[in-house]
């Protein structure tokens, strides 16, 4: 691990992530951290963001140029609906003294953009993702790639942060993090809508002792079983799921992720895996994603 080294650190955004980063490192003893929040002087959360600021001795500054003035690495936690807004803002004053990652919730297409708008300053350049949550503080876990992605590690993990270095490809740590989300966020939709319904059945600890037998098994053995013999079984799922969105409409709540996940495993259905794997079910995950892969692309060849 490299030894601590203080340095400049410039912050964009001053929200959640960005106040707790900056009052973690002031307090692990990084001296200089600068902050260009454009909400931070003119806004409902003006008084929020300054009394954070001050609180943690982290500097407020009122342009993006400032910042890139006092600051050697930049370390953007915008929302990623603003990360192609903030390059192009950030490409008349960054140069070759900078190191910029853009730490936000973006597709890897939105950070190769950042890149795009950044190339001619000179800046080395990265991308990240926060793999973790602010509970965690600033010792959160968060993932980086790309030129810049292992001096931000080599700068800030000294400091007590907990970043992991990716690789050099530009958008890895996003396409993680974003890709992750997929599953993530699918998994806290689909218990909102299980237990929406479970509730107006007087089910919902019933239901949920049920299903924690068998989610509390390995999450990569719940891969195993589920995957494999989906390409065997989608018929029936399908029609099981289907009498689960019943069920759930008869509860009076929408049912998105049941019709959801009846439209993908119907899909899956359609690709006649059960027939190529002659009703046996496959080794493991990676033959059965293999096969939906080579099919699905095989359907696209054909609709050319």
């Amino acid at each position: 691990m490299s030894e601590k080294q203080q340095f400049r650190l410039g912050l964009v955004g001053y929200g959640e992530i960005g106040s707790t980063l900056g009052k973690g490192l002031r307090e692990a003893g990084l001296q200089q951290i600068f902050c260009y929040d454009k909400y931070a002087f003119d806004g409902p959360y003006a008084d929020l963001i300054q009394s954070r600021a001050k609180a943690a001795g982290v500097t407020l500054v009122k342009s993006n140029k400032e910042l890139a003035d006092t600051a050697e690495l930049i370390f953007s936690v915008t929302p990623g609906s603003a990360s192609l807004e903030s390059a192009d803002a950030f490409a008349p004053v960054l140069d070759g003294r900078h190191t910029f990652l853009d730490f936000a919730s973006a597709t890897p297409k939105v950070k190769y953009g950042v890149a795009e708008r950044l190339a001619r300053t000179g800046a080395t350049l990265g991308d990240g993702s926060i793999m973790g949550t602010p509970k965690h503080g600033y010792s959160m876990h968060m993932m980086s790639s790309g030129p810049a992605g292992q001096r931000v590690v080599d700068l800030l993990v000294p400091w007590g942060m907990s970043i992991a270095f990716a690789g050099e490809k530009l958008g890895t740590a996003s396409g993680i993090k974003i890709l992750r989300s997929v599953l993530i966020k699918g998994i806290e939709a689909l218990i909102d809508e299980t237990l929406l319904a479970a509730r107006s059945y007087g089910l919902d600890e019933t239901v949920l002792a049920s299903a924690s037998k068998t989610l509390t098994r390995p999450f990569m053995d719940t891969v195993e079983s589920l995957t494999p013999s989906g390409v065997i079984h989608a018929k029936r799922r399908t029609e099981e799921v289907e009498m689960a969105a019943e069920a759930v409409a008869d509860a009076g709540i929408e049912p998105l992720m049941a019709r959801a996940t009846a439209a993908r495993l119907r899909w899956k259905d359609s690709l006649g895996l059960k027939e190529h794997f002659k009703g046996v079910v496959p080794e493991n995950y990676k033959i059965a994603i293999d096969a939906i892969v080579a099919r699905t692309q095989a359907g696209a060849k054909a609709a050319e």
